[in-house]
């Protein structure tokens, strides 16, 4: 049977529970239909790029299914009637990954925690002492004094439409 990654979003104001009772319902109309889930994650709680259905948040969930394509296409017609359920995705894979997803992974969230208030930096002297500072109002001034008029220009395009007259009289006579 072919497998998939199904991820779903339910809506911020359910608890985690009736996330969980989704979850089982879900894998019920799965198992009905001859399929199995192997492995489910709870993401949580997060937040949102941008508001969907009126929800800034949403609960997160994973599972990892081995069905037919009919039952996943019940599937997802029972997620379409669910007021719960604000958004889902099935992605069909290879073959299931046994350790825990990406989002359920503690290494890679302990490495991005020991970056503390990033001040790791250290000071840029490519941009200055500080950053966002008033500049000082005689070198603001200096910066954006005028410039010189550039004559050699005209000149040159002057050239050009004498000589074009040369040719043009020399084509006449």
């Amino acid at each position: 049977m072919p497998l998939y990654e199904h991820v779903f979003l339910a809506r911020q104001d359910i608890s985690a529970q009736q996330v969980d009772a989704l979850l089982q319902s879900f894998r019920s109309i799965l198992e009905e239909h001859g399929g199995s889930v192997g492995k489910t994650e709870y993401w949580g709680l997060r937040s949102l790029a941008y508001r969907i259905k009126k929800n800034r948040k949403a609960h997160y969930a994973l599972m990892n299914i081995d069905a037919p394509h009919e039952a996943v296409n019940e599937l997802e017609r029972q997620m379409r009637l669910s007021t719960d359920v604000i958004r889902f995705l099935t992605v069909k894979v290879d073959e299931h990954d046994a350790a825990p997803s990406a989002m359920m992974r503690r290494s890679d969230r302990d490495e991005r925690e020991g970056r503390g208030d990033r001040g790791d930096r250290g000071d840029r002297g490519d941009r200055g002492g500080g950053r966002g500072g008033r500049r000082d109002y005689r070198d603001r001034d200096r910066d954006f004094a005028p410039r010189e008029a550039r004559g050699p220009v005209e000149v040159e395009a002057e050239a050009e439409v004498e000589t074009v007259d040369a040719i043009e009289g020399g084509e006449d006579s």
